[in-house]
């Protein structure tokens, strides 16, 4: 697929914040790391990553406003565009030196997501999206999301609430309900890389809650660029602004979604 204008603003912007964070994961231990919250850390790559994004994007469309992970909101002169920036989804992975981690970019256009990217500095693999031209993975493969119909069968994701995070006996009771449905779960902990792994069929479904919408934006627009169907926890289509996500092909999705309500409603 050849690359638009488009992509190749966030590719370059993506390649060159990914160099930084690969030199930085090549001396994890030296990195300064600061607490910010439980289980929540940020560090120096973190903001390096940030800052590179942050000029890139800007100096490429001046006028966007930007939603980033630690600026917050950025307001630009174009109220139309806005850019959603991850620029390390998987922190924890990389300060443990566990090569799963990503760059997160997407694109949102008068209020609609219409292109994405995550882009893993470790593995080389980006994953890239426009709406209505299809995902590809490192511009040359076609992603499409698995075929699989049967949850007995199918490999689900999930990302595992930790420390100061809320519905702990929520998502065990979802986590038992999956378990026992599925052939297996995996939790890889990097949010943007299991949206894009479910585009690229290594993961049949994926399900989490409590996310932030950088964590979830380019993955939505990969996944459905691959044939893939999302939703929120409640079926509807609010994932940015509720932060649950279930995915996978249309039949998964459907499937594990009618699981999970019913996890849900067994609580009550």
């Amino acid at each position: 697929m050849p690359a638009s204008a488009l992509m190749n603003v966030m590719l370059a912007a993506a390649r060159k914040a990914g160099r930084s964070l690969a030199r930085d994961f090549g001396e994890v231990e030296q990195l300064q790391v600061s607490l910010k919250g439980p289980s929540n850390f940020v560090s120096a790559a973190d903001h390096r990553a940030e800052e590179i994004l942050y000029e890139e994007l800007t100096r490429a469309r001046p006028g966007y406003g930007l939603l980033m992970e630690e600026r917050g909101e950025v307001e630009g002169a174009d109220r139309t565009h806005r850019w959603i920036v991850d620029p390390l989804d998987g922190t924890t992975n990389f300060l443990h030196g566990i090569p799963i981690f990503a760059i997160s970019i997407a694109l949102e256009r008068d209020g609609e997501l219409v292109a994405g990217l995550i882009f893993n500095p470790a593995t080389q693999e980006t994953f890239a999206a426009e709406k209505g031209k299809g995902a590809y993975l490192n511009d040359r493969r076609r992603l499409r999301v698995a075929a699989r119909s049967d949850l007995a069968q199918s490999v689900i994701g999930t990302g595992i609430p930790h420390s100061g995070r809320p519905e702990h006996g929520l998502f065990l009771r979802e986590l038992g309900a999956v378990m026992a449905a599925s052939a297996g779960v995996r939790r890889m902990g990097a949010a943007a890389l299991d949206l894009a792994w479910t585009a690229a069929g290594r993961l049949d479904g994926f399900w989490e809650r409590h996310l932030r919408p950088w964590d979830l934006a380019a993955g939505i627009v990969i996944l459905r660029e691959a044939g893939g169907f999302v939703s929120d926890a409640d079926g509807k289509d609010a994932m940015l602004d509720k932060g649950s996500i279930v995915a996978g092909n249309e039949t998964i999705q459907r499937k594990l979604l009618k699981l999970l309500k019913d996890a849900g409603h067994a609580s009550a």
